[in-house]
C-alpha cells in the first residue's frame, strides 16, 4: 500500500467508506422497512374486518329483510340462525390481499368465511379489537377478532393474516437494493477516481515541474496553475518564491565564479611572467629559483583551477557560447588518443577500439574536453605500468527508438568505492588527493556537466583495486 498512489488511496478509502455508509443505509432501510411492512400488514387485517363487520345483519324474521332496489342484481347469502336469519352481504370478502375473514359463534364454531389456522387458532380466545398471534406450521400469524352487534350477541368475526405477507414487498426492496447498490457504488468509485484527479492535478504539476528543474538544472521554471486560493496554490506559490530565491542565489555564485575567474587570469598571468623572467635571470641564487620554481608550479596549478572554472561556469550561464554542429566523433576521439598516448604516465599503455563514422551533433570543444577528462583521470589514478581503454560504439536500437552512442574509459587503477562513487562528480571533490597532482577537482563534475549539455548521461564502475570504466551514453 505505500507505494500506491494517493489518488488511488483516496479512491480506496473512499470507496470502504462509502461501502460501509451503503450498508449501514441498507440495514437500516431493511429494518425500517420490516416495520412499516408488518404495521402494514397489521392495519390491512385491521381494515378488511371492520370492512367486513358491516356487511352482516341478523334478522328475527324474514319480513324484516328489505330488498335495495338499487341492486336488481345483488345476491346476498341468507341461512337460518337459531330463531333467526344472518345476512351476509355479497361484498363480504373471504379472502382478500391475504387476509382471511370468518364468522364464528361464542363457541369457536366457524359459520361462515375461511381460515386457514382454524385449528391452532381454537386455543386463542376471542378479543374484541385486539391483535393477537398464533405460531402455525412454522408461521406466525396475526389474529384480530370484532365481536358484532347484531340481534345476536354471540357472533364474531375473525381475521387471520400471516406474517411473512409482507416478505414480498421486503424481498423486492432487498432485490432492488442489492441491484442499486453496487452500481451507485461503482459509480461513485468511478466520479471519486476522476475528482480525486482534478483535486491532484496540481501537486502533479508541482511534482512534474520541481522533477524538470532536477533533472534540467534550469531554476527559471516555474510551477503555472489555474487561479485559486486553496492550500495546493499557496503551496506552489511557496514553492515558486523558493525557486526564484535559488536562482538568484545560483546566479550571484555563478556570477561571482565567472567575475573572480575572470578577475584573477590576469594577476596569476603576471606572476607566472614574473616566474620565468626570474628563473631566466643568471643572478637568481639558488634558494631564490628554488622558491620560484615553487611559485610557478603552484602558479601554473591555479591558473588551471581558474580556466576550469571559467569554463564551468561560462557553460552553466551561458550554453550559447558552445554552439553545436555536427562532429566526427569517432575521428575527434582517435586524434585525442593518438595524442595522449604518448604521455605514457608511469608506464601505462593507452589503446583505443573506436568504431569509425560515428557522428553526433554537439560542440567540438566541449567534447574534446570531455574525452580529455576521461583519459587524464584515468592517467592520474591508474597504477604503474596499467592500462587504459577507450571504447566508442554506437548502439543499435529498435526503429521506433532513437539511437546512441557509448563512450567509455576504462583503467586498472585504484579504483572507487561505493561511498566515494556518490560524490565524485561533485565540484572540487577528489578520491584521493595524495595522487591528484595537477587535477583540480573539477574534472569529472565537467564531463557530467558536458554530458548533460548534449542530452546525455554519465555512470561509473568501480571497486575498490578494481580499476574503474567511466560510461558516457549520448543519443545520436
Amino acid at each position: 500500500m505505500k507505494k500506491w498512489s494517493i489518488r488511488t488511496k483516496i479512491t480506496l478509502l473512499f470507496t470502504v467508506a462509502l461501502t460501509l455508509m451503503a450498508t449501514l443505509s441498507c440495514l437500516i432501510v431493511f429494518s425500517v422497512s420490516h416495520q412499516v411492512i408488518q404495521k402494514t400488514v397489521r392495519d390491512n387485517l385491521i381494515e378488511n374486518v371492520e370492512r367486513n363487520v358491516d356487511e352482516i345483519e341478523y334478522y328475527e324474521t324474514l319480513d324484516e329483510i328489505q330488498p335495495d332496489p338499487d341492486f336488481t342484481n345483488h345476491v346476498d347469502l341468507l341461512f337460518p340462525y337459531k330463531s333467526g336469519f344472518l345476512e351476509v352481504d355479497d361484498d363480504f370478502l373471504k379472502q382478500i390481499n391475504g387476509v382471511f375473514t370468518s364468522l364464528y359463534n361464542q363457541d369457536q364454531e366457524l359459520i361462515y368465511g375461511e381460515n386457514p389456522i382454524a385449528v391452532a387458532s381454537q386455543s386463542v380466545e376471542f378479543k374484541n379489537s385486539v391483535i393477537q398471534t398464533v405460531n402455525a406450521d412454522h408461521t406466525k400469524y396475526y389474529i384480530f377478532d370484532r365481536m358484532l352487534k347484531t340481534g345476536c350477541q354471540d357472533l364474531w368475526l375473525r381475521g387471520v393474516v400471516s406474517k411473512d405477507q409482507g416478505h414480498a414487498e421486503l424481498s423486492s426492496i432487498t432485490r432492488l437494493s442489492l441491484i442499486l447498490m453496487p452500481v451507485l457504488i461503482l459509480l461513485s468509485v468511478l466520479i471519486s477516481y476522476l475528482f480525486s484527479g482534478q483535486i491532484l492535478k496540481p501537486i502533479r504539476q508541482i511534482s512534474d515541474t520541481a522533477l524538470h528543474i532536477s533533472t534540467g538544472n534550469d531554476l527559471k521554471q516555474r510551477i503555472e496553475l489555474n487561479r485559486g486560493e486553496d492550500e495546493l496554490h499557496q503551496l506552489a506559490d511557496q514553492f515558486n518564491h523558493m525557486f526564484q530565491r535559488l536562482d538568484q542565489a545560483f546566479e550571484t555564485e555563478q556570477q561571482f565564479t565567472s567575475d573572480a575567474s575572470h578577475e584573477l587570469r590576469t594577476p596569476m598571468s603576471v606572476i607566472l611572467a614574473q616566474c620565468e623572467l626570474s628563473l631566466s635571470d643568471p643572478e637568481t641564487s639558488v634558494s631564490s629559483r628554488t622558491a620560484f620554481l615553487t611559485i610557478q608550479r603552484q602558479g601554473k596549478r591555479m591558473s588551471r583551477l581558474i580556466n576550469d572554472m571559467l569554463d564551468y561556469t561560462r557553460l552553466e550561464m551561458r550554453p550559447d557560447r558552445y554552439p553545436k554542429q555536427n562532429v566526427d566523433l569517432s575521428a575527434l576521439t582517435t586524434s585525442l588518443c593518438d595524442d595522449m598516448a604518448l604521455i605514457r604516465q608511469q608506464g601505462i599503455q593507452l589503446t583505443a577500439d573506436i568504431q569509425p563514422e560515428i557522428n553526433i551533433y554537439g560542440n567540438p570543444q566541449l567534447l574534446s574536453r570531455l574525452v580529455t577528462n576521461l583519459i587524464s583521470n584515468a592517467y592520474r589514478y591508474g597504477k604503474e605500468n596499467g592500462h587504459i581503454l577507450v571504447r566508442l560504439h554506437s548502439n543499435d536500437t529498435d526503429a521506433s527508438e532513437r539511437r546512441s552512442l557509448s563512450l567509455s574509459v576504462e583503467d586498472d587503477g585504484i579504483g572507487i568505492s561505493k561511498e566515494e562513487q556518490k560524490h565524485i562528480f561533485q565540484r572540487f571533490y577528489q578520491v584521493d588527493p595524495s595522487r591528484s597532482g595537477a587535477g583540480t577537482g573539477l574534472g569529472l563534475s565537467m564531463v557530467q556537466q558536458i554530458a548533460e549539455f548534449h542530452n546525455g548521461t554519465v555512470t561509473v564502475k568501480s571497486a575498490p583495486d578494481d580499476g574503474s570504466i567511466f560510461t558516457v551514453l549520448m543519443f545520436l
